[in-house]
């Protein structure tokens, strides 16, 4: 049985950069669905599979053999908290994304301890998302998604999976863990979908 941690509850500061209905916070609330899955690096592996069933893998070695980018965004929750200019170190998916061969329009990304969310595949590339492994300089804690994390800061931070080990490529959208929970199937805080129908 899945549980649900409660929203972070705070002082609400606001600020002109945030989305609307979004408030500041300085903390790094944690907010997770189940329990904290521990990842072992020795055997950690992200996986990409396209809609033809090919696979294309990474161990923990491969992934720090990969050209490095250290991203600062602002980050943004659908429980309303917004973090600006934080700092990340990881791979673009852009690079991973070099040598898999697809056409595909969506993607499924899958994580250990079994969550899952859906983007368009368009979503990940042009510089717009990465697989992360530090935060703020320090190696990203388990909490935190570590040891690696999807991130994607244009969206809500629901669809920046913890924990990820791998996306399949679909060529029809399949609703993700909170999507089918009745989250926005997209997720743009800016536009404020946090629900169907927003």
């Amino acid at each position: 049985m899945s549980r649900v941690t409660r929203g972070f509850q705070g002082r609400r500061e606001q600020s002109a950069d945030l989305p609307p209905g979004q408030y500041l916070t300085h903390d790094f609330p944690v907010l997770s669905a189940g329990p904290t899955p521990r990842v072992d690096l020795d055997t950690w592996q992200f996986t990409i599979t396209n809609e033809i069933g090919t696979d294309y893998s990474w161990t923990w070695h491969d992934l720090q053999r990969l050209p490095s980018e250290r991203p600062t965004v602002d980050i943004h929750c659908v429980t309303k908290w917004s973090k600006l200019r934080t700092s990340w170190e990881g791979v673009s998916l852009d690079t991973l994304f070099e040598s898999v061969d697809s056409g595909a329009d969506y993607a499924f990304v899958r994580s250990y301890g079994g969550y899952t969310t859906n983007l368009p595949l368009e979503d990940l590339l042009d510089g717009k998302a990465w697989l992360v492994h530090k935060y703020e300089g320090e190696d990203l804690t388990s909490e935190h998604g570590g040891p690696i994390r999807l991130l994607v800061p244009h969206l809500y931070l629901w669809k920046s999976a913890k924990w990820v080990r791998g996306i399949q490529l679909r060529d029809d959208d399949l609703p993700g863990f909170w999507e089918s929970l009745g989250y926005h199937e997209y997720g743009d805080p800016w536009r404020e979908q946090r629900y169907v129908g927003d």
